[in-house]
């Protein structure tokens, strides 16, 4: 059954960032891999913008008792902010006191054992209340040149009143490494999903439409999450409760305007950075220069 037309728009934003980030050991040992950095923000500020972008002013992050970076940062840093003001670096002040605007308060909630997605963002409900909500992955940073992902989302969202959930096209070989989708009458850009398996074999999988880290949830997710046992990797899976959704809801997958890179490998951190400091308009020449030197003492030939 489709739920009657809801205008309501999304004010909280909820960031799973309780993750040990293993692939990026020794670095993260003691640095979250949320905070490592993109040229001169790290991963979570970039995700915090574009949730601010669409229209969030309470976000959620789930963290775990021994990350304390996270909140250090969106924290006030007396000390630093001091001696800023005393050198006269207005422009650093500045930079330090943005993180977070006027009007948006940050909420630190503690998983205090590591069951899943789907656990993480069940640990939220105290805070997102009786209304509907984003997930954002900061691990999938999503870069565009327009409005963010999330914003689309928020936009398509408001207009279904249901659910929505961010895909991208992959290759067939590597569905097992994402949650896959089936949908009906997919357009291009949306389509209602009937179906949802968390990384299936791809011999078996229904489709290519990749589930990727950004989500619009309405509250009823709250109550199936509670009841979903544990699935793949002995977790409470984000997946299998929004495929228990799909019996009484609408969800649609939506692929967003912009270009996903996956950050939680190495490969994709890399990718990404080099995509932001092309984009830098202060390290976009100098940024070319370097890889064209570095290509060329590799006796790297550019097709």
């Amino acid at each position: 059954m489709t739920p009657a037309h809801n205008p309501q728009r999304i004010r909280t934003a909820v960031f799973p960032v309780a993750g040990l980030g293993t692939r990026f050991l020794p670095a993260t040992k003691t640095v979250p891999k949320e905070m490592l950095p993109i040229i001169d923000r790290p991963l979570i500020q970039y995700a915090v913008d574009e949730a601010i972008a669409a229209g969030c002013d309470t976000l959620v992050f789930v963290t775990n008792r021994y990350k304390h970076a996270v909140a250090d940062y969106f924290d006030k840093a007396y000390e630093l902010e001091q001696k800023l003001e005393k050198a006269g670096k207005t422009e650093q002040l500045a930079l330090i006191r943005n993180v977070l605007p006027d009007g948006v308060r940050a909420v630190f909630v503690t998983q205090a054992e590591a069951l899943g997605l789907g656990h993480a963002v069940l640990c939220a409900r105290p805070v997102v209340g009786d209304a509907p909500f984003a997930v954002l992955l900061p691990d999938d940073l999503i870069w565009s040149r327009g409005d963010g992902a999330l914003k689309q989302m928020a936009d398509h969202a408001q207009h279904s009143g249901g659910s929505v959930v961010a895909v991208q096209d992959v290759p067939h070989e590597q569905t097992a490494s994402y949650g896959i989708v089936a949908t009906a009458a997919f357009d291009g850009q949306s389509g209602r999903i009937h179906q949802i398996v968390e990384k299936p074999d791809p011999d078996v999988a229904p489709s290519n439409l990749a589930v990727v880290g950004r989500y619009i949830l309405t509250p009823s997710i709250f109550d199936l999450l509670e009841r979903t046992p544990k699935g793949a990797g002995g977790e409470i899976q984000l997946t299998d409760a929004i495929a228990a959704l799909l019996d009484s809801e609408r969800v649609d997958a939506f692929r967003f305007h912009g270009t996903r890179f996956d950050c939680g490998t190495h490969i994709g951190l890399i990718e990404a950075t080099i995509r932001y400091a092309l984009d830098n308009e202060k390290l976009s020449d100098a940024a070319r220069s370097l890889m064209r030197n570095a290509l060329d003492e590799m006796g790297v030939v550019e097709s």
